[in-house]
This record gives C-alpha cells, sequence and structure tokens, in this order.
C-alpha cells in the first residue's frame, strides 16, 4: 500500500511539474509588461521641449492620462500621487509624474505648466497636437471620448488608471484608480530596486 501511495504522489508531482508555475506577484499593481513593453509617447513639456520615455530613464516614471478641467477622478488621483512622493521621502527624487493631457485644444503649455505642479511641485504636465494625443494614448491602451455638456462645452470620458514604469523600463505596472498611496509606496520601492 506504501509503495502504491508513493507512486501515486510521484505521479501527481511530475503533472504538477508539467503546469507552468505562477509565483505571487510582489507588486499591488498588475504588471503589465508584455503588453506595454514597447510603449511610449513623443509629446512636449510646458517649455516646448519634445520628450519621450527614455528622457527620464533612471527614474521611476508615474503616468496618467487626463485634463485639467475634469471635475472629480483627475485631481483626486493627482493629490494621491502627491501624498505617495510626500511618503517615499528622499525616494521621491528618483521619481518623476507626469500629467498627460487628453485635452491639447485647452489644455495650453501654460496651464500644464501649473496645474500637474500646484500638487507637487516636480510633476511635469505634457501635451501634443491631436495626432500625438491620440498616439501616446494608443500605445498605453487609453480611451477618451468627448461628451457635451450642459454649459455647452465638453467634458471627456477617460479610461482611468495609472502607470508606473522601473528605472530602466521594465517592468510596467498598471493600478487602477482604487488604490491608493499607501500601495503605490511600496510599488514604487520594488521598483526602484530593480536593476
Amino acid at each position: 500500500m506504501s509503495l502504491r501511495n508513493l507512486l501515486l504522489f510521484l505521479l501527481l508531482s511530475l503533472l504538477a511539474a508539467c503546469g507552468e508555475q505562477t509565483l505571487p506577484s510582489p507588486f499591488q499593481a498588475g504588471d503589465v509588461s508584455a503588453k506595454y513593453a514597447q510603449a511610449d509617447f513623443h509629446l512636449n513639456d510646458a517649455s516646448g521641449k519634445q520628450v519621450s520615455l527614455e528622457d527620464f530613464r533612471g527614474k521611476v516614471v508615474v503616468l496618467f492620462f487626463g485634463y485639467t478641467h475634469c471635475p472629480q477622478v483627475c485631481p483626486t488621483e493627482l493629490a494621491e500621487l502627491a501624498q505617495m512622493m510626500r511618503k517615499l521621502g528622499k525616494d521621491a527624487d528618483r521619481v518623476q509624474v507626469l500629467f498627460i493631457t487628453l485635452d491639447p485644444e485647452r489644455d495650453t503649455p501654460e496651464l500644464l505648466a501649473k496645474y500637474p505642479a500646484a500638487f507637487y511641485p516636480t510633476f511635469k504636465g505634457l501635451s501634443g497636437d491631436s495626432a500625438a494625443t491620440a498616439q501616446a494614448a494608443k500605445a498605453f491602451g487609453v480611451t477618451y471620448e468627448k461628451q457635451p455638456n450642459k454649459n455647452g462645452g465638453y467634458d471627456l470620458d477617460h479610461s482611468a488608471g495609472t502607470y508606473f514604469i522601473a528605472p530602466r523600463g521594465r517592468p510596467i505596472l498598471l493600478s487602477p484608480f482604487w488604490q491608493h498611496s499607501d500601495m503605490w509606496v511600496q510599488d514604487v520601492r520594488l521598483l526602484l530596486a530593480f536593476r
């Protein structure tokens, strides 16, 4: 009977070894490295200089797509990111938060120089023409659409999530809107340790 149990145990062990073993992720946000490995943007900072992800290598890059007229999601997310930066202490010097506007018609370079920095001094706003904006959004799977509002203007419906990119470009994490600064602090510190 014990030989039979031993053989059964060995057989089950071999079958289990055939399946792909996955360890639990150390990250709070989802690892989307495979999907966005080639994702990039070519946008302008508030001074008009064109930048891409390469310009921020060596830092954890935090990307958030939104617009300055956003009534709730964008200011809430930027305030939470500012809280994250304060909690990071000295590590905040190794993090760059980039706010990419989805509304280049209204979000002027002057406005983008002030709006993100009002939440935290090192936050940068980026913009491009409608084609560059669409390309950046598509590269990161961000959707957005104009919706008329009751004031005769428009709002933008857009997907909400924050990307965290390691100093060397991988891994890439995607945090849903409901996550908060404590979770991000943990993930940023893990990303800073990647070499």
